[in-house]
């Protein structure tokens, strides 16, 4: 089809990728004129949609009577690529790309797109840690008449869903199922559809179950869900989202269940552990023929999870969050303008982390400056679910949480802790309306990059996440050793996100690694319970 050149745009000084059509210059006039009206409408595709996780079109030139898409230049490989490279994906990175890139169609499905060709090749990795999607070439764009000819199918034939390959419309469920078959190939590093010739490659999505993953881990069961042949079995872009932030952070999504189908095996494939799953062999009595059993995959004893596990979507919590209103702002501001004074030179090595307030607020022992208040009045209305020992507040500045009970609010400049014992432990929120940072993940990762030059920084876990339905958002975990305050082994964990206005929200709790157990569970009641202002 074409070219993608690294190009640098000489009005805005910045690095772009451009689009160039050359398959137009080898075909007969009707085909170059089809070829041209696609590339036309890739970017009106793109254009559509708002996401961080949708390469932008910048624009479209006419150059040698042919159509040029000059967008966003992305640092890195492709998920073909990178699959390739490394033979396969890990299973929780593996999940961590489906989660950004369904986040992905769910923008473009919003905004009346199908993308139609999802495959490892149109899944851009940025260097960075971002997901991105691209390649809208035959996207199907609500209100547009179909760019193909009679029995033409256009898409990587082994990612077609088994409708489009029939003949039939296409909807949001048939780009889940392409990135099934994406999700395969990088954890497998093989696609499960591809035959020798491309009929045989056709009748096996229509006809044929995929060989069930070996390397997916918890991944597995929402592979298989995204595959099922009918549309209306798979699970809907949003349950999709919640079973990959399960298979990300390593739990067995229990959910994907309901969607894996029943499979007929042989007692003798049991008994041998040819399928590598366990079943009840009371579950069904004895057919014609040899023996069977029914039986599910993965084992239900691979579905336990944690019962203080986050639960990070609207409808699994007692409240969801609505845009904030303009109340706070400059905290985000506020925490980098102390790592830049501290990297100056302010604040010599050892003192460093003690001093940056964001990183745990552990100061140089006083409360100079520092207000304490008793916890704002606790909510009058019913408040169901809130756990024994602990008590709803609204916070001056217009968000509500719920915090331990005997937990007081302080101030320290405009940062807002709720502790019990001067910031010993402590739950901290950051609130900046004009973050610096494209996502969350990117601030998180600048943060980092500063904090490990001046102390003993070691990262749990930096991930791009999806909270409350805000795909820029990231779970940030590290601990360090505290030198003075309080002196010792330190642990935190930070939620950050975007909301739809763009107000980046931090979610902080940190406490000596002697009591992280604890803080860890208060932290999932804290960030399950969060209400924005005016939620």
């Amino acid at each position: 089809m074409g070219k993608v050149w690294r190009a640098h745009d000489e009005v805005l000084h910045r690095v772009v990728a451009v689009k160039e059509l050359t398959a137009g210059r080898f075909v007969a006039e009707a085909d170059r004129l089809v070829l041209h009206a696609r590339t036309q409408k890739e970017a009106r595709a793109a254009a559509r949609i708002t996401h961080p996780g949708v390469v932008t079109v910048h624009d479209v030139l006419e150059h040698d009577n042919r159509p040029w898409i000059v967008m966003q230049y992305v640092d890195g490989p492709s998920l073909a690529d990178a699959a390739k490279e490394a033979g396969t994906i890990e299973p929780r990175e593996a999940a961590r790309i489906g989660l950004h890139v369904v986040g992905a169609l769910r923008a473009a499905h919003a905004a009346g797109v199908l993308h139609r060709d999802v495959k490892p090749g149109n899944v851009l990795l940025a260097r960075d840690g971002r997901v991105l999607i691209t390649d809208f070439g035959i996207a199907a764009i609500e209100g547009d008449s179909t760019i193909t000819r009679t029995g033409e199918i256009v898409g990587s034939i082994d990612y077609l869903a088994p409708e489009r390959v029939q003949g039939g419309d296409p909807g949001p469920a048939s780009d889940l199922w392409s990135l099934g078959a994406t999700l395969y190939t990088a954890v497998e590093g093989t696609s499960p559809f591809r035959r020798t010739s491309p009929i045989s490659t056709m009748q096996a999505v229509v006809t044929e179950e995929p060989p069930h993953p070996q390397k997916a881990g918890p991944l597995s069961s929402v592979i298989v869900a995204l595959l099922r042949k009918d549309p209306a079995q798979r699970p809907r872009a949003d349950e999709a989202e919640r079973m990959l932030l399960d298979a990300m952070e390593g739990r067995s999504p229990a959910a994907a269940q309901a969607y894996v189908p029943t499979q007929r095996v042989a007692r003798e494939d049991l008994d041998s552990g040819a399928d590598g799953t366990t079943a009840d062999a009371g579950a069904e009595g004895p057919t014609d023929g040899p023996p069977k059993v029914t039986a599910r995959w993965p084992e239900p004893s691979q579905q336990h999870q944690s019962a203080h596990a986050p639960q990070p979507h609207g409808p699994q919590g007692p409240a969801t969050l609505a845009p904030a209103s303009p109340s706070s702002s400059g905290r985000g501001r506020w925490r980098s303008a102390v790592l830049a004074a501290l990297l100056a030179g302010v604040v010599a090595g050892g003192a460093v982390f003690a001093a940056m307030n964001y990183a745990g607020g552990d100061g140089e022992g006083d409360t100079g400056g520092r207000t304490t208040t008793t916890a704002p009045a606790t909510k009058k209305a019913p408040d169901t679910g809130v756990p024994a020992g602990w008590h709803r507040v609204e916070d001056p500045e217009g968000f509500s949480l719920l915090v331990p009970d005997g937990w007081k609010r302080q101030t320290e400049g405009d940062q807002i802790d709720y502790t019990p014992d001067n910031g010993r432990h402590r739950i901290r929120i950051s609130i900046d309306r004009s973050p610096d940072f494209e996502n969350p993940y990117m601030h998180a990762i600048d943060l980092e990059r500063q904090l490990g030059k001046r102390m003993d920084y070691n990262r749990v876990k930096l991930d791009q996440t999806t909270y409350r339905d805000q795909v820029r958002s990231c779970l940030w975990e590290f601990t360090w050793t505290e030198k003075k305050t309080f002196p010792g082994p330190r642990h935190a964990i930070d939620q950050m996100y975007y909301e739809d206005d763009g107000t980046e929200y931090a979610i902080y709790m940190s406490s000596p690694e002697s009591s992280w157990e604890t803080t860890r569970e208060q932290f999932d009641i804290v960030v399950r319970h969060w209400r924005a202002p005016g939620a």
